[in-house]
Order: C-alpha cells, then sequence, then structure tokens
C-alpha cells in the first residue's frame, strides 16, 4: 500500500513539474519588435536596467506602460518614442515570464525613484489588466490610467474611485474586442473616456506583427500608431491642464 502511495506522489509530482517546465517554455516564445512601414524607430533603444526609458527634456509627466503577454518591451518603443517627444517620458519595464499580471506593482520602483513627476499608469491587453490592478492599489500616487485593447478585472476601490480613464479599443480587435471591453466597463469609474479606433486590431497597440486569434485591421501599423499617439497626448494633456486649474 505505502509503496503505491510513493509511486502515485511520485508521478502527480512529475506532472506538476512537466506543467511548470511546458508553462515556462511557453513563455519564452514571444513577440518581438518588427520592422513597419512608415514607423521609425531611432536606434539605439534606451534602456536602464530592466526598463526601456524614453526621458524628455524638463517633462514634468512619467507613463508607465505595461507591455501585452508575451510582447518584448521593445514592441511599444516607438509610441514611447513619439510620446517622449511630446515632452511625456515613458517607460517600458521587462516583466516576470514576460506576463505583466505576474509584476503588476513593477511601477512602483521608478515611481518612487521619480515622485516628482506626475505619474499615469498604462498598458496593452494583458499588461492593461496589470496596471488596473496597480491603480488600484495605488490610486494616490497616479494621476490616471490608460488601457491600449484592454479592461479592468473586478477591484476593491478603481471603479468608484474619480481616477481619470482612458480606455482605447480597436474596431478589429479579435481578442479584446470592443464588446468585451464594454462589458467590463462597469470595473472601471463612471467618467471613463471610451475611444474606438476605428479600422484598428489587437497587435498594432504594439509593432510586432500578427497574432493568432487577431481581426485584420485596415488601418497600416503606423496609421494605428499615429492616432493612439495623438489621442494620448491630447488625453494626458488634456488631465494635466485640469488637474492644475484644479477642475
Amino acid at each position: 500500500m505505502k509503496k503505491g502511495l510513493k509511486w502515485i506522489l511520485l508521478g502527480v509530482t512529475g506532472i506538476i513539474l512537466l506543467l511548470v517546465a511546458s508553462f515556462f517554455v511557453w513563455t519564452q516564445f514571444t513577440y518581438t519588435v518588427i520592422n513597419a512601414e512608415g514607423v521609425e524607430l531611432h536606434e539605439p533603444i534606451p534602456k536602464e536596467d530592466d526598463w526601456i526609458i524614453y526621458s524628455a527634456p524638463n517633462a514634468n509627466i512619467g507613463f508607465v506602460l505595461y507591455p501585452g503577454a508575451k510582447v518584448e518591451p521593445e514592441a511599444y518603443a516607438y509610441l514611447a518614442q513619439e510620446l517622449s517627444q511630446q515632452g511625456i517620458t515613458v517607460a517600458i519595464p521587462s516583466v516576470t515570464l514576460n506576463l505583466s499580471i505576474f509584476d503588476s506593482a513593477k511601477a512602483k520602483e521608478l515611481i518612487q525613484k521619480e515622485p516628482e513627476l506626475h505619474w499615469f499608469i498604462g498598458g496593452h491587453s494583458m499588461g492593461g489588466a496589470a496596471a488596473a490592478k496597480y491603480a488600484d492599489n495605488h490610486l494616490e500616487t497616479i494621476e490616471g490610467l490608460l488601457l491600449f485593447g484592454s479592461y479592468a478585472a473586478s477591484n476593491k476601490f478603481l471603479h468608484s474611485s474619480s481616477l481619470p480613464v482612458l480606455s482605447l479599443s480597436a474596431s478589429e480587435d479579435g481578442l479584446s474586442t470592443p464588446e468585451k471591453i464594454e462589458a467590463n466597463s462597469e470595473n472601471l469609474p463612471k467618467t471613463t473616456d471610451l475611444i474606438e479606433i476605428e479600422g484598428g486590431n489587437h497587435a498594432y497597440f504594439g509593432i510586432y506583427g500578427e497574432q493568432s486569434g487577431d481581426g485584420v485591421a485596415t488601418l497600416s501599423v503606423d496609421e494605428q500608431q499615429k492616432a493612439i499617439i495623438e489621442i494620448v497626448d491630447s488625453w494626458i494633456t488634456d488631465q494635466s491642464n485640469e488637474k492644475e486649474a484644479g477642475t
């Protein structure tokens, strides 16, 4: 009896180890940055430890952007590069096992390091869910939340807060569809700004090529990226102006 139990335990342990190993291997097959027509990414990409940081001269606004699941941080470098030219310092972290949800508190290390900046936090896909989780726990230290093809899970404080939130969806997104984003909007403040990019898809929130299950965009990568940059720059500027005006 004892011998049989021993073999059962060994078998279960072996299965668990195999599942863990398989999961680890799966997380290492990542989406990497690609060359896209109309997108000029300057080299070298500015890296500091496990962050990509595009520092804007004399910036008073910072934006931490969490990457989507298994998407390399470099895939959002163009977005960060262009926003930094609008006066916004943008930082993209490398995250545990390439899954932002395992590293949702990552932003804290940078926000504590540079407390003089007015910090916004956001993310793409799973990165947005991680950013929303961070926001729920740190409402007092951030100025706003930005979700790109993403939505928040149920939470304790965020949904009933007055935190400014921008939720960007794309009409051809086959993963975080506009319908899913709308259905989960109850987990965000009632004042959330919901904006849909007509013709965009899920993968074009970054620059990493096609993604299984996604819809076919009628915009180019360049066009969707420029739309995101324009919307984000305008929205963050508006929130900062309203904060300064005390409204």
